[in-house]
C-alpha cells in the first residue's frame, strides 16, 4: 500500500509481494551508503511499527502512520523533527493510511475507514488474529486490504476533520497534493479495480487517469505539475513496476521492467530525479532485500526517459518509501534497520551522485 505499500501505504506490499531491484549496479563488499547518506538518524520510536512519512512544507515537521501496542491498525501522527513528540491526528479508530500536508501547510490529507458501520467487528477480528499469531509464533506476511470503507479526508493541523473529499463505493486512498495545492491524485476501486484518479483539492472535478487491469496506485504529481508517477502490477500480478503518465492522461510509459518489483517512487523537488525501492527475487535460493534506487530523468517531446540507475542503500534491512524534504537536501525513508528490527522512520542528509 502506500500510500504510497508495504512496511507502512501506504505499507501495502513489501512483505507480501515479490520485488526486484534494478540490475544497474552490483552490491559492493563495502557499504555504498556513505556516498549518498550522511548523518543517518532514527526519527520515530516507541511504536510497534511506523513509516510512510512526509515532510511539512517548511521541512520542520513530518506526518506518518504508526501502530501502537494498544490498537491493531495504523493511525496518523505528526511530529516536529527537533525534539517533537508524536501527536495523533486521525480519529484513533479504523484503518488509516497515506497522509500528506497541503502545500500551504494549513491542511492535512489522509485516508480512513473510521466510519465503517462494522468497525468493532473489524477491530475484534484483527485483535483475535494477532493474539492467535502471538500464541502460535506465526509471523504473518503483511497484506493490505483494500477496505471499501476507506475514504479520503481533509483535516486541520490538530486533526479536526473539515471535509470528506470522497464518497463513492469502494476503496479511496493513497492521495497526495500537487505542488500548487490545486489537485489531488489518488487510488480508487470505484470502477472495479484499483486505478488512478485526479480531483480538485476540494473534491470536485473528478476524472479518471488510468484504466488498466491490475493495481495502479501510490501516485505523486511532478513538481512542474505535468506528470504523475505511480506503481502498478499490470505487467505481472503482484509484481509492482514504476510507471509515469501525463496529468492529461497521455504519454503513459513503464519506467522499470525487471523480473521482480520496483515501487514507491518519489520526485525530487528541485532536480530531475526520482527515487524508489526495489528488491531482487530472481534467485529462489537468495534472500531478497529492499534497497533504495535513484535515477535522473529527461523529458523530450513528451517522452519520459530514465538515465543511469544508482543504488543508494545496501543495508541488510528493508529500506522502502523514500521521500525528499521540500528543499531536496534530506531523505527520509521507512526501514527495519532498528535494533528491534521493527520498521521506523529514518532521515539523512542526501548527497547526489556524480553524473557521467
Amino acid at each position: 500500500m502506500t500510500c504510497k505499500a508495504i512496511l507502512t501505504a501506504c505499507l501495502f506490499f513489501l512483505p507480501a509481494l515479490t520485488m526486484a531491484q534494478p540490475a544497474a549496479e552490483k552490491p559492493a563488499t563495502e557499504s555504498i551508503e556513505g556516498n549518498y547518506l550522511k548523518n543517518i538518524t532514527q526519527v520515530t520510536s516507541g511504536f510497534v511499527k511506523a513509516g510512510e512519512g512526509y515532510f511539512s512544507p517548511n521541512g520542520k515537521q513530518i506526518i506518518y502512520q504508526a501502530v501502537r501496542a494498544e490498537y491493531p491498525f495504523y493511525q496518523i501522527y505528526t511530529q516536529a523533527l527537533k525534539g517533537g513528540e508524536p501527536r495523533l491526528i486521525s480519529t484513533g479508530r479504523g484503518r488509516t493510511t497515506c497522509s500528506f500536508f497541503s502545500p500551504d501547510g494549513k491542511k492535512i490529507l489522509f485516508a480512513s475507514s473510521h466510519t465503517d458501520a462494522n468497525l468493532k467487528e473489524t477491530e475484534d477480528k484483527e485483535i483475535a488474529q494477532q493474539e492467535a499469531d502471538r500464541k502460535s509464533g506465526v509471523r504473518r506476511r503483511y497484506s493490505w486490504p483494500f477496505d471499501e470503507n476507506m475514504e479520503i479526508y481533509e483535516s486541520d493541523l490538530r486533526g479536526n476533520i473539515t471535509k470528506k473529499l470522497t464518497n463513492a463505493k469502494g476503496y479511496d486512498a493513497e492521495g497526495a497534493y500537487s505542488r500548487d495545492g490545486n489537485l489531488i491524485a489518488f487510488c480508487s476501486t470505484r470502477d472495479g479495480d484499483p486505478d488512478l484518479f485526479v480531483m480538485n483539492s476540494d473534491g470536485s472535478g473528478l476524472r479518471q487517469l488510468t484504466n488498466a487491469p491490475g493495481y495502479d496506485g501510490g501516485p505523486f504529481i511532478s513538481p512542474d505539475g505535468k506528470w504523475v508517477i505511480f506503481r502498478s502490477d499490470r505487467a505481472q500480478e503482484h509484481f509492482l513496476q514504476i510507471y509515469v503518465i501525463g496529468i492529461d492522461g497521455k504519454n503513459e510509459k513503464a519506467l522499470t521492467a525487471t523480473t521482480g518489483v520496483n515501487w514507491g517512487p518519489y520526485w525530487h523537488p528541485k532536480k530531475p530525479y526520482i527515487i524508489w525501492s526495489g528488491a531482487d527475487h530472481s534467485d529462489p535460493n537468495a534472500r531478497p532485500n529492499y534497497d533504495l534506487w535513484l535515477s535522473k530523468y529527461t523529458v523530450k517531446d513528451g517522452e519520459f526517459t530514465l538515465g543511469k540507475v544508482h543504488r543508494i542503500t545496501d543495508s541488510m534491512s528493508a529500506d522502502v518509501l523514500p521521500v525528499f524534504s521540500p528543499d531536496g537536501k534530506k531523505l527520509m525513508w521507512t526501514t527495519t534497520r532498528t535494533k528491534e528490527r521493527t520498521s521506523q522512520l529514518f532521515i539523512a542528509d542526501f548527497v547526489f551522485p556524480d553524473e557521467d
